[in-house]
């Protein structure tokens, strides 16, 4: 049972703390959405010229205004029912088992109607906007790397990669280990395009899958260099093609 001092004390309190709340959304307007548009807060008349990225730095700043203002409405609310529950004598029991709160909890939360095996904050809610299934890192649910047939499909990832060799906004400062070229920016940016094993970019075959001819270029020659290192033979096996294979002439020569 409370005395009448601690009720003295948790009343001074809840006053004191429902002041600075009143006084608070008085002052900021509460959280200026008193202001007819969030447009009044920032001098704009209208949308129509502003860059989308602006647009959604003010959405956001609204929607943060709104939640501090829910918030802090929610709590002065709760503060003037533990008022009127001290005029009317049934402060300090928890209103659905009737029990009494200890006055600790009481002084930690004195605007609290409830005892601590009644707490409404003991779930927490797992509960995301639903945009965040599509969009969580990196790729959401369009990433099929780890599906069987990741190789027959242009999922997400693809579509990033195709988009971001032609730039983004990141520089090369932006890295902690910084690229040595632009094009080595973005995911897997040596990942091969239109084809799967390199040898495929510069091996091809007339229209029967015969008359297998290379076709030099930096990749073919880099691709020796890797077979020359492992002491391994090519994929395709030793063909007569490489004997005028001009990369294959001059790798000879240095040796």
């Amino acid at each position: 049972m409370l005395t009448a001092e601690q009720v003295s004390k948790l009343r001074f309190q809840l006053e004191r703390e429902k002041g600075e709340l009143e006084g608070r959304l008085k002052s900021n307007d509460h959280f200026g959405l008193e202001r007819a548009h969030s447009h009044e807060s920032m001098g704009e008349l209208s949308s129509y010229d502003n860059h989308p990225a602006d647009e959604g730095t003010e959405l956001y700043e609204r929607e943060k205004d709104i939640a501090l203002n829910e918030h802090e409405e929610n709590q002065l609310k709760e503060i003037v029912r533990a008022l009127e529950a001290m005029d009317r004598g049934e402060y300090g029991h928890c209103e659905i088992c009737g029990k009494e709160i200890p006055f600790e909890r009481l002084e930690a939360i004195p605007a609290t109607a409830y005892c601590i095996d009644h707490s409404q904050n003991q779930i927490i809610s797992h509960d995301r906007p639903i945009e965040e299934g599509v969009l969580m890192p990196p790729f959401g649910k369009f990433d099929f790397d780890d599906s069987a047939d990741e190789s027959m499909v242009f999922d997400a990832e693809d579509a990033w990669q195709e988009v971001a060799q032609w730039g983004t906004s990141e520089s090369p400062s932006d890295f902690i280990n910084p690229p040595g070229h632009y094009n080595d920016m973005y995911t897997e940016p040596e990942e091969n395009i239109g084809y799967v094993e390199d040898y495929e970019n510069f091996v091809g075959v007339d229209i029967e899958g015969r008359n297998i001819t290379v076709y030099p270029n930096d990749q073919h020659e880099r691709y020796e260099e890797e077979l020359d290192e492992e002491e391994i033979m090519t994929t395709f096996g030793d063909l007569p093609a490489f004997e005028h294979d001009p990369y294959v002439e001059r790798r000879e020569e240095r040796k």
